[in-house]
Parts: structure tokens; C-alpha cells; sequence
């Protein structure tokens, strides 16, 4: 063994050797070895590694442990199995480690802070390096941005990082993946804290979809009001289901309700499919069973208002499907070519007309997109003129060209459709109440079938007919119609039951009229009523019969008799007023409907109103809550599909449905409640872009440059829009992001 001045001396087996082969006496050095216990044991070696000022030494079955003086951690830590390594990575790591702590003095800067109202706004902000602040917006990132998992790894975002904040360590895809995971669970968890705390019902929307994996999904729609009363729209489950069956689909729901804790079930908002009726069915049994059905959930069933006004115009477009496939094939020959664009608009210029736009095909399955293809195809009747006669051509490609009377149809068809287009724009709304409008809706549009079925145009009276046949099918009988539409148009202060009675005498005539207006009123007071009983507390009755013998003993404990008499007759008297049928809650409903009806002002905030006035009328109040919350279309939903099909394109064709589910959910819970999506195609920012003819770099925004010119191809400007922001509000505040026109 070493001696501590560094000399070699001997070992106590050779001297025993030397001792057992002569006469000699054992030696003092032999004696001291033996004395000493450690004949035949190595000496430990001295810690030289600066990582055991960390950890105290623990030895378990003679094996040598570290335990970590911060965290407690134990570590084994033997020399020739483990070394010093593990110790040193868990010093750089350990959360309790002081030294691991960022404690320099923030950074002043200006940055950007967001508003109560979703402003923002331009404020001097304090910032200190944090990674896991990074990841967590990485993650949010990938999800508001729908980028796939590989970008973390694009070379271009690593340089870019790297120049913006290089002490960030990237993490790799599939570290990326599970935090995206991670961010789906947090916020489900919140939103069921949400959910929880709620105290009104929640109205449902439901669709399914079959993605490019040929996998069946369904998407699962919240809608409801707050406490605060707020609107809300979340998305509680998007995952596959065996079948699009009816049945299917109604186990499918009641399975996300459970996992989700939610009961309390006001509608379920479906498209006309048969499917779809045997599925609400099928819920409706279920919430009768859960004993949380509204009148024995015969109006939980709400038909889309979207898919029936789609019914009704494709039944009249088809009446002008010449005129239509005309001015269609002559959009269509235009575009084939880049030649034949440009020729088309030297004939705009030579035309002198002013219009912005550029054609654009439909979908013949969408009328909308017809309506829109018509509306710009029409301002440019005269430059198709021109183009015919440049273009020799055009005649022998194409069987019939436009005529004047085709032009004509198209422009009176485009009046017609632009009031059903404004219709489904309106009714497609998530982040505004919906339901109040319903009943005025249908009622414009019966108006304006009445007026173009009496039109002198013998096509468009003809094809107002048939729409009107059509129209009949859903809301031509009351037997057919849900009574929400009529009771949500009572609960807006600015129509009540004097706006309902006047117009459906007019659509209906005084005597169907008047007795569809009565109906209405008795579905209001019946599902008034049902509220009533289910918010009346079971021991409140029961209270006060108990509390008048409290009051008599207190009168003969305490001297002052005459406020005890006085509270005890009061008790009584709520008493009798309950069993006579509670006059007072009755008497709620119609001073609301005796009072004078608001202004119909644009500005007209019907949720600030009921919150405002929810002290007067506070059982009815509570009606109106659920009510308004109803959405008359299942676009909510279906816009949940445009998400899916940019999220499993063809290059992440295998998400597993997990991963899918909690990128699309966490999305919809992660943006914006005050932002809209804008769907349609803003054609004049689109001109403008395909003007642009090459790339300018800003001096400090090399990086960004960089960064396109690698992975523009994978998600294109709108990186910069929204994700990539958050990350530089947490890792590095002073690199000032430039707007997607300033990069191009």
C-alpha cells in the first residue's frame, strides 16, 4: 500500500514468508500490519473528483452509493463499475443544485404583452433565460402552426437558433412529440376544471370524417356559457370510430362524455343524415337514464341550419345548370393555360375594368363556391367578349360559350344566392351567439322565396319554386320544427313574443299564425317551468317549515318578541306561496315579457344584457344561459376537418390517432377565443403575392432568411406568424420578428 510521503514499501504477505522460511523474529512492520487489520485489504483511493462535494458516500452490500446533498438522490457510484460520470451529470441537472439556478439580474426590454381584450401591445418587460419556458412554446409552436415534429430538426431552424439564442439546447423530434403530448394533457386538464366549474348546460356538435389513412374519425364540440358569460367553442374529442353508423356514433359520444365527467346536455346539433337521428336517439335514452334530460330530451335534436339551406339551393341551381356550366367551362379554358390568363387580363386593361379579382373555380358540390365563381366571372362579361374574339380556339374546344342570357341568369343568380351566402356565413359563427337569429333567419329566407316565386324571370321563378318545395320539407310544419327556434327569438330583449306573433302571421297566415305563436309561448313557460322545478333546492321547503319552531323558541329565549313574530310570519308566508305554485318565480317570466322590448342597435350585446339584468330574472336568466349556447350549425365541428386534413397530409400520414387527437384539440384550446378564422381566399393578397418576384433580406434578419430558404417548402410564411412569436418571448426578446411582407 502507498505511504503519504509517496514511498514503495513491502507487503505484509512477503514478509510473512520471509518470516516463515528462517529463525528471524517478526519485524516491527510485520507486527504493526497485523495490529492494524489491513493484511490483506487494499487501502480506498483518496475522491479527487470535485463532483463528491456534492453527495454524502453510503455503502449498501458493500457497494459504494452517492446521495445527493440537494435532491437526495442515490446514485451508485462504485469505482470500477459506475465512476464518477453518473455524479457529474446529475450535479449539472440536479433542480435543487443552487449553481443550476439562473439568478443574474433580469434584462430590461421591449417587448410585447397581450391585453385582456386580445390586444397587444408594446411594454417595458423584465426577461431572464429559461429553457423549459422554451420548450414549452417549441411545443406551442409545432401545435398553433400545425408544423411536423422533423422542424426542430430542419437545418435551417437550427442555425436559426442558434444565432438567436444559442445557450438553448434544441430537442430532438420525438422530445418535441411527447411535450406536445404533455401540453394536450395540461390543457385538457384545465378545461375539465372548466367544464367542472360551470354551472349551465352544454350543447353539442358533432361530425365524422375519413382521413387520407383511410381511419374514421369523429369530432366532439362544445358549446357553452360561462360563468362570466362568455361564449365558448372547445373541441373535447376528435378520435376514430368504428363506423359512421348511428349507433356507433352514439356509444362513441357517450364514451367521450364520461371520460370527460360532462352530463349536463341541453341539444346535440347534427347534419340531416339518417345515421344521425338513430345516434341522438340513441344519447337521448342515455341522458333520460343519467336523469339530465330537459323535458325528456324531445328538443335535444337540432337539425344544421348550413346543410338544409344547402339542400334547399342546390335543388335551385339546378334549374339554371346550363347557364352555370357555360360561364364554368369558359372560367376553367382561361385558367388552363398561363398564355391564355395573360391574354385575359391585357382584355381587362383594354376593357378599363376596375375589379381586383381573379377567377376562380367551384366546387360543384358546393354552392357557395358556385356563387363565388359566378360573382367574379360576371364582373368580367365584357373581357370574355373580347377574349372570344382573340382566342379562335375557344369555339372549337368548347361546345357552347356564354351568351347575353347566360350572363343575365348568372347575374340574377348571384343576387339571389348572395342573401343565402350571407345566411351561412352568419349561422356559421362559433364566437357569437347564433341561436337567437334562427327564427329570423328562416323567416328571411321564406320572404325571399315568396318574392322570387313571383318574379317575371320564368327560370327563377321556377327554381324559387322548387327551393320552396324543399324549404316545406324542414320548416313548413311546426310538427317539424324544434321549439328552441322559437324560444331562443322570446329571450332576445329586442324581439320577445310581439316580434314572434307578428311574423309568423305573416309567413303563415293569421290563423296558422296565431296558433304557431301560441305553441311557442307554451313550449317558454313548459321549459320555463321545468327550470324552475330543477333549481328549486330540495331542502329549501323543507327549511322552512323547520325554522318556524326555531322561531318560537327563540321567541320565549330573547326579549324581542316583535321581530321574531315578524320573521316567523315571513317564513310562513314564503311557505303558503310555494304550495299555492310559487306565484313569484311565475310572475318572472311574464315581467319579462309585459316589459317594453330593447333597441334593436347593432352594438346590442345580448349576453352583457342577461348578465346585467340575471338579478331580476334569475331562474329565467338561467334559460337563456343554456339556450343561447345552442349553435344552429355543425360547422364548428366540420372546420375541425380542414385542421385534420393539413395535419395528416400526405408526408404525416402515420400520427397515430393519439397524437392527432391531441394536436388538433390542443390547437382549438390554445388559440385565440377573440380570433377568427378567415377560411375564404383573400384573392387580392393572393395577386399580390404571386407579384412578387424574388426575395430582399433586412440587415439583421439574416437569419430569418435563412431560415425560409430551407424550410419554406415544409410550412411556408405563416411560421412567422404566430408560434415562432411566442418562442422569442421566452428565449430572446430583444431579436425584433419581421412581419411576413417585411421577409418577402
Amino acid at each position: 500500500m502507498s505511504t503519504t510521503d509517496g514511498e514503495s514499501n513491502p507487503s505484509c504477505n512477503e514478509l510473512e514468508q520471509e518470516g516463515s522460511s528462517g529463525t528471524l523474529p517478526p519485524s516491527p512492520t510485520t507486527q504493526s500490519c497485523e495490529e492494524s487489520g489491513f493484511a490483506k485489504k487494499r487501502g480506498e483511493y483518496k475522491k479527487r473528483s470535485k463532483a463528491w462535494d456534492h453527495f454524502h458516500v453510503k455503502h449498501v452490500n458493500g457497494v459504494r452509493h452517492a446521495i445527493c446533498k440537494y435532491c437526495d438522490k442515490d446514485i451508485a457510484a462504485d469505482p470500477k463499475s459506475h465512476g464518477t460520470t453518473p455524479l457529474n451529470t446529475h450535479v449539472a441537472k440536479c433542480p435543487l443544485n443552487p449553481k443550476n439556478k439562473h439568478t443574474g439580474q433580469a434584462t430590461l426590454c421591449l417587448g410585447e404583452t397581450e391585453t385582456l381584450a386580445g390586444e397587444v401591445k408594446g411594454a417595458l418587460i423584465s426577461w431572464k433565460f429559461d429553457a423549459e419556458a422554451i420548450r414549452k412554446s417549441l411545443a406551442y409552436m409545432v401545435i398553433v402552426d400545425e408544423l411536423p415534429f422533423k422542424h426542430v430538426e430542419g437545418r435551417g431552424f437550427q442555425y436559426m437558433m442558434r444565432t438567436a439564442c444559442p445557450s438553448f439546447k434544441i430537442p430532438s423530434r420525438w422530445t418535441i412529440s411527447r411535450d406536445c403530448y404533455q401540453l394536450y394533457l395540461d390543457e385538457k386538464t384545465k378545461l375539465k376544471q372548466l367544464l367542472k366549474n360551470n354551472s349551465g348546460r352544454i350543447c353539442l356538435t358533432t361530425n365524422s370524417w375519413t382521413s387520407i389513412q383511410r381511419i374514421n374519425y369523429m369530432c366532439l364540440t362544445a358549446h357553452f356559457i360561462d360563468n362570466d358569460w362568455k361564449l365558448n367553442k372547445k373541441i373535447l374529442n376528435f378520435c376514430p370510430i368504428a363506423s359512421h353508423k348511428g349507433t356507433e356514433v352514439g356509444k362513441a359520444i357517450e364514451k367521450c362524455l364520461l371520460e370527460w365527467g360532462v352530463d349536463d346536455i341541453l341539444t346535440v346539433t347534427v347534419d340531416n343524415a339518417s345515421s344521425n337521428d338513430v345516434a341522438v336517439q340513441y344519447l337521448r335514452g342515455k341522458l333520460q337514464n343519467w336523469g339530465k334530460a330537459v323535458l325528456g330530451g324531445k328538443w335535444t335534436h337540432v337539425r344544421c341550419v348550413a346543410h338544409i339551406v344547402n339542400l334547399i339551393v342546390n335543388d335551385g341551381i339546378k334549374k339554371l345548370g346550363e347557364s352555370v356550366d357555360c360561364i364554368r367551362a369558359a372560367v376553367r379554358y382561361v385558367r388552363q393555360s398561363p398564355s391564355r390568363l395573360k391574354k385575359f387580363k391585357e382584355c381587362v386593361e383594354i376593357e378599363k375594368i376596375e375589379c381586383k379579382r381573379l377567377l376562380c373555380l367551384d366546387v360543384p358540390t358546393r354552392w357557395n363556391s358556385t356563387y363565388l365563381m359566378l360573382d367574379t366571372a360576371q364582373r368580367f362579361e365584357r373581357a370574355f367578349e373580347r377574349f372570344e374574339e382573340q382566342d379562335p380556339y375557344m369555339l372549337q374546344e368548347l361546345e357552347n360559350l356564354p351568351t347575353k342570357s347566360d350572363w343575365t341568369n348568372a347575374r340574377f343568380l348571384v343576387i339571389f344566392l348572395e342573401n343565402f351566402y350571407q345566411l351561412t356565413v352568419k349561422v356559421s359563427g362559433s364566437k357569437y351567439v347564433t341561436s337567437n337569429n334562427f327564427f329570423t333567419d328562416i323567416s328571411h329566407i321564406h320572404g325571399i322565396l315568396i318574392e322570387m316565386t313571383a318574379s317575371d324571370n320564368d327560370e327563377l321563378s321556377s327554381m324559387a319554386r322548387s327551393m320552396k318545395e324543399k324549404y316545406d320539407k324542414y320548416w313548413g310544419k311546426i310538427e317539424k320544427m324544434n321549439m328552441l327556434i322559437f324560444i331562443s327569438s322570446i329571450l332576445d330583449p329586442r324581439t320577445k313574443l310581439e316580434y314572434l306573433e307578428f311574423v309568423v302571421c305573416q309567413m303563415y297566415g293569421e290563423s296558422d299564425g296565431t296558433t304557431i305563436a301560441g305553441l311557442a309561448k307554451d313550449a317558454m313557460f313548459e321549459l320555463f317551468n321545468e327550470y324552475k322545478m330543477l333549481n328549486t333546492p330540495a331542502s329549501h321547503a323543507s327549511s322552512l317549515s323547520s325554522d318556524s319552531p326555531t322561531s318560537k323558541i327563540t321567541f320565549h329565549g330573547h326579549g324581542n318578541a316583535s321581530k321574531t313574530i315578524t320573521d316567523r310570519y315571513k317564513l310562513e308566508f314564503k311557505k303558503r306561496k310555494m304550495e299555492l305554485g310559487g306565484r313569484d318565480a311565475k310572475s318572472e317570466l311574464e315581467k319579462y315579457l309585459n316589459e317594453d322590448c330593447e333597441e334593436d342597435d347593432e352594438r346590442f350585446d345580448i349576453l352583457l344584457w342577461w348578465k346585467a339584468n340575471s338579478l331580476r330574472f334569475p331562474i329565467l336568466s338561467k334559460v337563456a344561459r343554456d339556450v343561447l349556447a345552442v349553435p344552429i350549425s355543425t360547422v364548428a365541428s366540420e372546420s375541425a376537418f380542414s385542421t385534420g386534413g393539413r395535419v395528416l397530409d400526405t408526408f404525416r400520414s402515420s400520427l397515430t390517432p393519439r397524437i392527432v387527437q391531441g394536436l388538433i384539440c390542443t390547437q382549438d384550446w390554445l388559440r385565440s377565443s377573440k380570433t377568427e378564422l378567415n377560411v375564404e381566399e383573400n384573392l387580392e393578397e393572393l395577386e399580390a403575392f404571386e407579384s412578387v418576384s424574388g426575395f430582399w433580406i433586412v440587415d439583421w434578419s439574416f437569419c430569418i432568411a435563412t431560415l425560409l430558404v430551407a424550410e419554406v417548402a415544409v410550412s411556408g410564411l405563416q411560421f412567422l406568424d404566430c408560434g415562432l412569436q411566442l418562442i422569442y418571448d421566452c428565449g430572446s426578446v430583444e431579436f425584433l420578428i419581421c412581419s411576413t411582407r417585411a421577409t418577402v
